[in-house]
């Protein structure tokens, strides 16, 4: 007698579970695009907007954290002022970041300057978690150590609660493989090497991975931070996909908002190593980790204003058992893209 798995957790959205906000962050993954391009939010209880805050290693219960957001959100209106006289409430004004982003979610005026100034509180602190790991004595290495007990804390407990994975595999890029890979390409941004901390998951079927997409930007990494341009999708195409699986995804997919994509199916394959049979969801995330305070006790004294938190990129594949069986064989399987790409470098040595 097989013994069932245990229940998933509360927090885990089956497919028929989905809210307009996780398919909102999924579209985003699979088509590559940008919050910046969004017109309003799609998060609109609490529950959603804390889950949002903390996986950006926010805690708005925590005083320091919460006078870093303020300082974010102040530094973001005073740009909007200072550059297009931009015309915000006073009452929007005094909103902190939680409210903004429920607010952000509805209609109206307000709501346009909530979006607003969330965008460039996007940016701002991008940019200055970007200057603040520049002012530290940190390796890469160290960061990458950072991001990895993140990531398999959080599948560890995916894996662990039953959640429908089948594999996890995490790890670094070797040197022979970054060589490679750079040798093989002529173009200008071949040093641009997004993968060097890469995490692959497959799930049971391809109807879990939407749900494991949106788990993982509620708990693993923030939806906003998913790099643009950098999504391969060969395995969805977004509008069929989802008028065909049931009533609840169809109305979703037509709340989504009008971002300019809605034609696109998701970006071709970007690699001419990699065979037009192959079939993944492939996209790459800034993610945020929070710094030890050991390391911030090394920092100069101009860093202390710009909180604790960093970005590390780390690509993630996600791909369901039959999908990669199926590219493991012939010409899609890993073996004969390595050759590929082998001979490209020996062409050009």
């Amino acid at each position: 007698m097989s013994i069932p798995p245990p229940p998933p957790p509360p927090l885990f959205r089956s497919l028929d579970e989905l809210r307009l906000g996780d398919l909102e962050s999924i579209r985003l993954i699979l088509r590559g695009g940008s919050v910046i391009d969004w017109a309003r939010m799609a998060l609109h209880t609490e529950e959603e907007v804390r889950e949002f805050l903390t996986v950006h290693e926010f805690d708005l219960g925590d005083p320091a954290s919460r006078a870093r957001a303020e300082s974010i959100k102040n530094a973001a209106i005073a740009y909007l002022r200072r550059n297009f006289d931009f015309p915000i409430p006073k009452p929007v004004a005094a909103m902190d970041v939680g409210e903004l982003i429920l607010l952000a979610g509805t209609r109206g005026h307000r709501q346009l300057c909530a979006c607003t100034i969330l965008k460039v509180m996007h940016i701002i602190h991008h940019l200055e978690a970007r200057e603040l790991l520049y002012m530290l004595p940190i390796s890469d290495q160290d960061v990458f150590h950072l991001v990895e007990q993140k990531v398999y804390r959080v599948i560890g407990g995916m894996l662990a609660a039953g959640l429908p994975i089948l594999e996890f595999i995490g790890g670094r890029k070797n040197r022979d493989s970054l060589y490679s890979k750079l040798l093989s390409k002529k173009e200008t941004h071949a040093a641009a090497v997004y993968d060097k901390l890469r995490f692959r998951i497959v799930t049971r079927t391809p109807d879990d991975i939407f749900p494991v997409l949106a788990y993982l930007t509620r708990h693993l990494f923030a939806f906003n931070y998913v790099v643009p341009g950098q999504t391969t999708n060969t395995m969805f195409d977004l509008r069929g996909y989802c008028t065909s699986r049931g009533e609840h995804m169809t109305d979703l997919f037509r709340a989504l908002q009008p971002v300019g994509e809605e034609d696109e199916d998701g970006l071709p394959l970007d690699n001419r190593f990699t065979a037009p049979t192959y079939r993944v969801v492939h996209f790459v995330v800034d993610m945020p980790v929070r710094l030890p305070q050991e390391i911030l006790d090394l920092a100069p004294p101009a860093a202390w204003a710009l909180g604790r938190v960093v970005f590390a990129q780390a690509e993630l594949q996600v791909i369901d058992r039959e999908t990669e069986q199926a590219n493991e064989m012939g010409e899609a399987s890993h073996d004969a893209y390595k050759d590929r790409q082998k001979l490209a470098v020996m062409r050009r040595a």
